[in-house]
């Protein structure tokens, strides 16, 4: 009798289905990356030279700075947990997270099984302890840079208010400079400057209520820059601004205050004379209710 060898079937292989991902964000860190349409044509490339199995396109226009925020990313998540798909195509890691939220999510996912590869126009990412730690390793590079950024940018911020420059699109009144980035003293805006000047000397010296003031700039068809009437909040808030009279708070109730180099369209007098009349007329308001 002859002894046989049972050999055990042999499984059959992995079939990956891929979902290819296209992000694109407008801010500034985005400037050098592919446009969608590239990035899809470079993936399409991979994929019929590989012979790939795509089963699905997805494309957003959103930042991957913040966790969560992005709803096609998402979107992606649930098809790998449903199964339609165990597989990534995109352009670049960077591309799926560049922050460690999101980032969580697509190791989790690969930790269960659900994930079986990512591939990039230049690697490929597969379910081993190896390539998931470079994953989070060029995922995390990019949420560095983003954060340096920032930092960066704040610290900019604060350069620029400290040397008396708003750095904020310009009050009605003033004109925005020119030449983006360049750090440069808001200019008076010759129609609407001496506007904004007669309103406050309306409610400081000709006893006039924001009510009235409103009117008189609706019969002169005064207007904002963007061509629309002004309402009555939007007095209240210019006869409450500092700026006009060469001060301003930044950030916004921050209690840091800082002397302007803009010009000023009023004086401290003026802007105060103003506040007393406002308070004045609320008061007496306050009163007429009561009785």
């Amino acid at each position: 009798m002859t002894n046989q060898i049972a050999f055990a079937p042999e499984k059959p292989p992995i079939i990956i289905r891929y979902c290819i991902y296209a992000r694109k964000s407008m801010e500034a860190e985005e400037r050098q990356a592919l446009s969608i349409e590239s990035q899809l044509s470079e993936m399409k490339v991979i994929a019929d030279r590989d012979g790939l199995q795509v089963v699905c396109v997805k494309t957003e226009a959103h930042s991957a700075k913040s966790s969560g925020q992005r709803p096609v990313f998402k979107e992606m998540i649930e098809g790998l947990k449903q199964g339609t798909y165990n597989g990534i195509l995109t352009w670049n890691a960077d591309r799926l997270s560049r922050n460690a939220g999101d980032l969580g999510h697509l190791v989790d996912i690969m930790d269960k099984g659900l994930l079986l590869e990512i591939r990039t126009f230049g690697q490929t990412f597969s379910n081993s302890p190896s390539d998931k730690f470079l994953l989070m390793i060029l995922c995390s590079q990019a949420k560095l840079e983003n954060d340096n950024k920032a930092i960066n940018v704040q610290r900019g911020l604060r350069a620029r208010v400290e040397s008396g420059l708003w750095p904020c699109v310009a009050p009605m009144g003033y004109l925005n400079p020119k030449l983006k980035d360049k750090l440069c003293e808001k200019e008076l805006d010759p129609e609407r400057a001496p506007i904004i000047r007669r309103i406050f000397e309306k409610a400081a010296y000709e006893d006039q209520s924001t009510h009235q003031i409103l009117r008189w700039l609706h019969s002169i068809d005064f207007r904002s820059p963007g061509g629309n009437l002004l309402n009555l909040s939007s007095v209240q808030a210019i006869l409450h601004r500092h700026f006009y009279y060469g001060y301003f708070e930044f950030p916004a109730k921050s209690g840091k205050w800082y002397k302007g180099k803009h010009k000023r369209i009023i004086t401290k007098q003026i802007f105060m004379d103003a506040q007393e009349q406002i308070q004045k007329k609320t008061r007496q308001k306050e009163i007429r209710k009561i009785t």
